[in-house]
């Protein structure tokens, strides 16, 4: 079913709520990655460059996409998606790839933001335990009194932690959710137990099972995986924008979205090894076989089309009512939180 993309007016006092989450996010984006210098600038913010969940993004840039499409595409990264989230409201940015899961967040706040673009089916994120906790946590029903690991409060990571923990009869009073990031930062804070378990994505996970500083536990990379977690398909890495900015730039949105739909079928075809020679190659921290893997591992969860999956918005309000007060309380019209209009004539 077409989706047609609609606005509401943006709420003053939501905006300067969110705006005030930048004093505590961290600094300006670490890496920047520019494009050819020309056709119609776009910047976009990233919720972790190097992250295999938002792979697209940069192996559009590297496979010329942008350009073809006559775009100059600018990509600056931040660690969570929550704060991605925030220099799209802020205005700082035209377009976040994130997670899904803030379109409705942000509904509930006042903001009109859609997808327009849906990279994935699954969540691609892992909930990983340390070797020494393993013992301990055997199911999320062993969350109770755990410090569990996410990238920051508000972050996908953080909703999906709270969900897995409710659904198991596990209040989100009795665990302590600890903001560390993911990479490196993540690893260490497992190995030092500053965490028992948390909540990461590939290459992270593929670097704790070979340093063997921890175990998976439940591993949402795939559509079979996603099902049996969250109960449905989760729509995740997806392009997000403010519905009013794609309202008025409708031919530069459609060139984004023709660009990343030609990246999702290009993945679709290509194996993880080919995958992995297009990426920068810092992205590899020095072993390319072990990046590989994790692309590999992780490739199940993209779509190869761009379009949201049949009852992927529905899944996604039930996990996110399950904990979220603001989402028990309020109506949420998914059809305002996405749109197939762009990958409809992508096609």
């Amino acid at each position: 079913m077409r989706k047609s993309a609609r606005y509401s007016t943006l709420a003053a006092a939501g905006l300067l709520a969110l705006s005030s989450l930048t004093a505590c996010a961290n600094d300006a984006a670490s890496t920047a990655s520019t494009g050819s210098g020309k056709g119609t600038k776009v910047k976009i913010m990233v919720g972790g460059l190097d992250k295999v969940i938002y792979m697209p993004a940069m192996l559009t840039q590297r496979l010329g996409y942008f350009d073809a499409e006559g775009l100059n595409v600018e990509l600056l990264t931040e660690p969570a998606g929550v704060q991605a989230e925030t220099a799209l409201v802020a205005g700082q940015v035209q377009g976040t790839v994130g997670f899904y899961d803030h379109t409705l967040d942000l509904q509930t706040k006042g903001k009109a933001v859609e997808s327009v673009v849906q990279f994935s089916h699954a969540p691609g994120e892992v909930e990983v335990v340390s070797t020494k906790a393993a013992g301990d946590i055997t199911s999320p029903k062993d969350f109770k009194g755990k410090k569990l690991g996410i990238t920051s409060l508000g972050s996908s990571t953080d909703f999906l932690t709270k969900y897995l923990a409710v659904k198991n009869g596990v209040k989100v009073s009795d665990f302590s959710p600890v903001a560390v990031g993911a990479g490196a930062t993540f690893i260490s804070a497992l190995q030092q137990g500053s965490i028992d378990g948390g909540m990461t994505t590939d290459p992270t996970v593929a670097t704790i099972l070979d340093k063997k500083a921890g175990k998976v536990l439940v591993d949402m990379r795939t559509p079979e995986g996603s099902q049996k977690a969250l109960g449905g398909p989760y729509p995740s890495s997806s392009l997000y924008m403010q519905t009013d900015w794609v309202n008025g730039h409708k031919d530069t949105v459609q060139k984004l979205v023709n660009a990343f739909v030609k990246t999702l079928k290009w993945m679709s075809t290509h194996s993880a090894a080919e995958i992995a020679a297009k990426m920068p190659a810092d992205y590899a921290q020095g072993d390319k076989a072990l990046y590989t893997q994790s692309i590999k591992s992780t490739l199940p969860m993209f779509t190869d089309d761009g379009v949201m999956p049949e009852n992927g918005p529905e899944t996604v309000e039930k996990v996110l009512k399950a904990f979220n007060t603001n989402i028990q309380n309020a109506d949420v019209d998914l059809s305002k939180t996405y749109t197939t209009e762009f990958v409809e004539a992508a096609k």
